[in-house]
C-alpha cells in the first residue's frame, strides 16, 4: 500500500475519533465525571447506566477513560448521523459502499504521537478495571483487533477481550468460532506467531464494523461504514495496518504454542459468567497513542443487558444479517428488531406484510438458519411496532394460539454460553406467528380484527341523519361527519326517532341503515 500525504487528500483525523464523539453527546447521553475515580469504582458507575460515562481522572494516573459508549441505540445512531429508527437502513446502505483505505506516514498518524516499546510498553500502566466480581483479572473489553489473513490476502477485523496476566502478557479469548481463530490455528500449525494489534478507543462505527462477518478486507469495511476513506498506519513493531486516528493501539503477537493458558472466568454477554477456558497468550511489544488519548472500556454483562455495548452492537449485527436473509426469502419485509435484552440476538422480531398464506412461517424458517444466536423469532403485522414491548405483548396476547401458531424445531447449532442448554450440544428454536389471519390486498378485515382508533369526521355532508342514511348505511362516526355534528347526542336522538318509527336497521358490522 502506497503511503500518501494525509493533508493533501483532505483526511480529517479528528472526525471519527472517540474524543470528538464524546464531545458531541449532550447531557442526556453522556455523564462526565471530573472528580478523581478509583478504577475499583468504574464498573459500578457503568452498571445499568443509560448514559455513556467519561471519567476524566481515572485511577492514580488520572487517565481519561470512557465506558458504555455504544450502550444505547440512540448513541450508535448518533455516530451514523441518523435517528434510531433509521439506523438499520443506514447501516445496510453503507454496507453496499466501496470503502477506500489510505495509508499515511507515522509522522501524520495521531495514533502514533506517543510510542512506548520495550519495558515502557506495560499493560499495568493502562486504566484497566475489574468489570465483574468473579472475573479472573482486569479486562480490556473494548479492543478492535487487526490480523492479516495470509490465505485470503486481507486484514481481518474483530472484537476480542484481553485478560491481563502481567506487564506484557495477556490472555485472548479464541474459543468462539471466528475468522481470527481460523487464522491463528493455521499459524500454530506452521509453528509461527501471529502478529496482531488492538485499537482501544474507537468510534462506535468502527465497533459496528468489527462485529460484522463479511467476505473481504475488513479495513475497507470500516471505511464503508464510515462512508469516508479510512486512514491507516503501519504498526511500529509489526507490519499490520491499523486506523491512524485511534486513541490507543496495542501491538504484539499471539505466540505459537496454541491454547496453553487459563483465561477467565468472565461476565458474558448473556448475563452470566463464562467458565475458565484455555486460550492463547498475547505478548505486548508496543503501545502507541494520541497525546490526549481517551482509553475505552465496554459494558458486557450484568442484569441490564439492554444497556450494554455488547448487546446493542450484537443486536445491530443480527438485524443486518436477518434483513439480508429475509429480503430474498419473503416479500413485504417491513422491519427487524433484535432485542438487546436477549443479548442482542436470541430474540428477534420481524414486521412482515404477508402477500400469500404461510409467509410468516417462511420468514421464521429463514431466520432460524441465518444466524446461530437466534433462538426465538416473533413475526407480526406491520401495524405492530416491533420496538415496543407493550405492542409486542398485545400481539402475543391477541393474535397467537399456542396449538396453532408456534413453530418448534430442534437440533440446531448452539451458542455454548447459553445456560439453558444444561449440557446439551444443540439447541431448539421457536417461532411465533403473531400475525392476523391472511387477508388479500384490498380485502376488508372483519370487525373483530380491526383496531379501534379515535374517530375521524370525514365525508359528504347532509342536512339530516335521515338524508345521510338515504345515501347508504353508515357508522355512527360517519353520521356525525355527514351532519357536521361536534357533539353526537343529537345523532342519538335522531336515530331513536327513526327506531320508534320502525324505520331503523343495523348490519352485522354495526352500521345504521334505513329499512
Amino acid at each position: 500500500m502506497k503511503i500518501v500525504d494525509g493533508a493533501a487528500t483532505g483526511i480529517d483525523f479528528e472526525r471519527f475519533r472517540l474524543r470528538r464523539f464524546l464531545e458531541s453527546l449532550d447531557a442526556g447521553e453522556l455523564e462526565r465525571r471530573d472528580a478523581p475515580t478509583d478504577l475499583a469504582d468504574v464498573a459500578s458507575a457503568l452498571e445499568g447506566n443509560p448514559k455513556a460515562v467519561w471519567f476524566t481522572r481515572a485511577g492514580p494516573e488520572g487517565a481519561q477513560l470512557a465506558g458504555n459508549v455504544a450502550g444505547s441505540r440512540s448513541r450508535i445512531a448518533a455516530a451514523f448521523g441518523v435517528s434510531p429508527d433509521k439506523l438499520l437502513a443506514e447501516v445496510l446502505k453503507r454496507l453496499d459502499l466501496k470503502g477506500e483505505v489510505i495509508e499515511v506516514s507515522r509522522e501524520q498518524a495521531p495514533a502514533q504521537q506517543v510510542v512506548l516499546t520495550g519495558d515502557q510498553a506495560d499493560f499495568t500502566k493502562l486504566p484497566v478495571n475489574l468489570q465483574h466480581g468473579l472475573d479472573g483479572a482486569p479486562y480490556i473489553s473494548s479492543s478492535v483487533d487487526f490480523a492479516f489473513n495470509r490465505e485470503a490476502g486481507w486484514t481481518n477485523v474483530g472484537m476480542r477481550r484481553i485478560m491481563l496476566r502481567g506487564r506484557r502478557e495477556a490472555g485472548v479469548d479464541l474459543n468462539t468460532p471466528s475468522d481470527l481463530r481460523t487464522i491463528y490455528q493455521a499459524q500454530v500449525k506452521r509453528g509461527e506467531k501471529l502478529p496482531i494489534a488492538f485499537a482501544v478507543g474507537s468510534s462506535p462505527i468502527d465497533h459496528v464494523a468489527a462485529t460484522m462477518r463479511l467476505v473481504g478486507d475488513e479495513l475497507a469495511l470500516i471505511a464503508s461504514l464510515r462512508a469516508a476513506p479510512l486512514p491507516v498506519v503501519k504498526c511500529v513493531s509489526n507490519d499490520l495496518r491499523v486506523p491512524a486516528d485511534a486513541e490507543y493501539v496495542l501491538e504484539g503477537y499471539l505466540d505459537e504454542r496454541g491454547y496453553v493458558e487459563a483465561e477467565g472466568p468472565y461476565g458474558e454477554f448473556l448475563g452470566y459468567y463464562g467458565v475458565v477456558k484455555t486460550n492463547p497468550v498475547f505478548h505486548l511489544t508496543a503501545v502507541t497513542r494520541r497525546r490526549d488519548a481517551v482509553f475505552q472500556t465496554s459494558t458486557i454483562s450484568g442484569r441490564t443487558l439492554a444497556r450494554t455495548d455488547t448487546a446493542q452492537l450484537n443486536a445491530l449485527r443480527a438485524e443486518a444479517t436477518v434483513w439480508r436473509a429475509l429480503e430474498t426469502a419473503v416479500r413485504g419485509l417491513r422491519g427487524i428488531f433484535a432485542s438487546p435484552a436477549s443479548g442482542g440476538a436470541f430474540n428477534v422480531r420481524v414486521a412482515l406484510e404477508s402477500r400469500v398464506p404461510g409467509e410468516a412461517r417462511n420468514a421464521i424458517a429463514a431466520v432460524f438458519g441465518c444466524l446461530v444466536n437466534v433462538k426465538h423469532v416473533f413475526v407480526v403485522d406491520p401495524d405492530v411496532d416491533i420496538f415496543s414491548d407493550e405492542q409486542m405483548d398485545w400481539a402475543l396476547a391477541t393474535r397467537f394460539q399456542a396449538d396453532r401458531d408456534v413453530v418448534v424445531a430442534s437440533g440446531f447449532r448452539a451458542v455454548p454460553l447459553d445456560p439453558s442448554l444444561a449440557g446439551a450440544r444443540t439447541t431448539a428454536k421457536a417461532g411465533f406467528d403473531l400475525t392476523l389471519p391472511f387477508a388479500a390486498p384490498g380485502q376488508q378485515r372483519p370487525l373483530e380484527h380491526r383496531i379501534p382508533e379515535p374517530p375521524r369526521y370525514e365525508g359528504r355532508r347532509f342536512d339530516s341523519v335521515e338524508a345521510a342514511l338515504q345515501d347508504g348505511s353508515k357508522y355512527f362516526v360517519e353520521l356525525m361527519a355527514a351532519t357536521g355534528s361536534r357533539d353526537g347526542r343529537e345523532i342519538v336522538l335522531a336515530l331513536d326517532a327513526l327506531r320508534r318509527e320502525g324505520r331503523l336497521d343495523r348490519d352485522a358490522e354495526g352500521r345504521y341503515a334505513l329499512k
